[in-house]
């Protein structure tokens, strides 16, 4: 079975912390992912990184880098129409 890359993402959001962290390290340790995407926006982004930074150096030390970042923004209309900004990050984590 050809695996997919979509498989491995982790959306952050508004669940507790910890959530996304195990998230992260289950998809490493069970599922036997190379590489797991950490997207977020918005207000969002500064967890995300701190969900990558716990990841890598308490769960998986040694382990798991970081490979790649990327910034970005979307623009997307909000309920009174009017066009917002708002960025993005996408934090690759890989097996070493």
């Amino acid at each position: 079975m050809a695996e997919n890359a979509d498989d491995h993402i982790v959306f952050v959001g508004g669940k507790p912390f910890m959530n996304y962290v195990t998230g992260v390290v289950m998809q490493f340790t069970t599922q036997g992912a190379a590489e797991v995407v950490i997207k977020a926006r918005g207000k969002f982004i500064s967890r995300a990184v701190d969900i990558a930074e716990v990841s890598t150096k308490r769960f998986l030390e040694n382990t798991v880098t970081i490979k790649d970042i990327k910034i970005d923004s979307e623009e997307f209309e909000n309920k009174e129409q009017k066009l917002i900004r708002v960025s993005t990050i996408e934090i690759t984590l890989a097996k070493k």
